[in-house]
């Protein structure tokens, strides 16, 4: 065999037998020790139900409906006339407008035992006819105001029973534009009444009744302690007051004050102290509350002012001649006779019929005494058709 064959038959020889390997490993003693194990992870406990903004606004809302009560009415009431000039040369007849517009909110917050409630209304309105202006010739249009008044109150009171609470009571009223004192004299020598001019201000601290009965919900508020103020800011107003003590006046029972609605000409404002009560009812009848009456009594006696009161003069008649007397002396301020103050009324009644749910009949009627302003008891009437739309969020709570 040659020298290659040889070669190969020893490498498959030496392939083929087996093959043996020893490896030793050294014994190795582990130490012990402990061993702690830090968890920076921060654990916190999760509802199960994930949060829902839907459902927090949703709660939230139910809150404000429940301690809030919110009602909002309006009203335009308006009538016009028109005639072409033969229908007037024939049967005769005059255009005219008159539009009253009315506003009325009521809101209540209450929260436990406490509630507070604000109200505010306001009533304006304007008629237009021919008439003859004082001091020019032939007839013209001519507007005039037949209503004009609007007043904010809030009462915030703390219920300690059932049936009664504590609190205060504050009122503002005046009207918005200037009052005349006729259709055909609107110069500012015939002013008699602007904004601030009167103004009235009333503020009283006592006790509140409101009774259970639900078909009769009056409430009485009574003030021990309260007090009562008068403004007259345009100084036009003070300068067109006229004192007349006539005694065609005098048989009339239209004699006034001296002072323009009680307020020394000298000054802008008067403030008495005294004791004040208030009585409302709003009470709503039928199924589908079609008819609605609201009333308020209110009446204010000034006997805190009246013990502080110097010169007073009890019978009219001598304080005129003690008036007339002051005014030749000089009119010290020191010696100017007055007139015992008188209580304040004022009583108001609204009826609303609703025929459908924008369709409303008003009857509207008021009762004032002020001495201050007349010697005799002011009334005005109202009967108005229109459209009215009134909100309200939930019936109203029992305080």
């Amino acid at each position: 065999m040659n020298k290659c064959t040889t070669l190969l038959l020893t490498t498959a020889i030496l392939l083929a037998g087996s093959a043996a390997a020893q490896i030793s490993i050294d014994r190795v003693e582990p130490q012990s020790g402990e061993v702690s194990f830090a968890d920076s992870i921060r654990r916190q406990q999760v509802e199960r139900d994930a949060f829902s903004l839907a459902k927090y606004r949703a709660e939230r809302a139910a809150i404000r409906k429940e301690r809030n009560y919110l009602e909002i009415s309006a009203s335009v009431q308006g009538t016009l006339t028109s005639f072409n000039d033969p229908w007037i040369e024939v049967s005769g007849g005059d255009n005219s407008i008159a539009a009253i517009g009315t506003f009325f909110l009521d809101h209540i917050f209450t929260k436990d035992k406490f509630s507070i409630e604000t109200k505010a209304s306001a009533k304006f309105g304007y008629n237009r006819i021919k008439a003859v202006p004082e001091g020019e010739e032939g007839e013209v249009g001519i507007w005039y105001k037949n209503q004009d008044e609007f007043w904010v109150q809030t009462a915030p009171s703390f219920n300690f029973s059932k049936n009664w609470s504590y609190g205060a009571m504050l009122k503002f009223r005046t009207q918005f534009a200037n009052g005349y004192k006729a259709r055909t004299q609107q110069k500012e020598i015939h002013r008699k009444s602007t904004f601030m001019s009167p103004g009235y201000l009333d503020l009283s601290v006592g006790l509140t009744y409101n009774c259970p009965n639900k078909s009769f919900p009056v409430k009485i508020n009574m003030s021990p302690v309260a007090l009562s103020a008068v403004f007259v800011e345009s100084k036009q107003i003070r300068e067109n007051f006229v004192y007349d003590f006539s005694e065609a006046n005098k048989e009339a029972g239209t004699r006034k004050y001296v002072e323009p609605y009680g307020v020394p000409s000298n000054k802008t404002s008067k403030y008495e102290g005294g004791s004040s009560i208030q009585i409302d009812f709003d009470r709503k009848f039928g199924n589908r509350d079609v008819l609605r009456y609201r009333t308020t009594f209110f009446s204010f006696y000034g006997w805190i002012s009246n013990l502080g009161q110097k010169n007073k003069i009890a019978k009219f008649s001598d304080y005129i001649a003690a008036y007339d007397k002051w005014e030749a002396d000089g009119k010290d301020q020191e010696t100017k006779p007055t007139l015992p103050i008188h209580p304040t009324v004022r009583w108001e009644n609204t009826l609303d019929i609703k025929a459908t749910k924008y369709l409303t009949t008003s009857i509207y009627f008021q009762l004032y005494y002020n001495r201050a302003q007349s010697y005799a008891v002011q009334t005005q009437a109202i009967l108005s058709v229109g459209l009215s739309y009134t909100f309200q969020n939930k019936p109203k709570p029992k305080k």
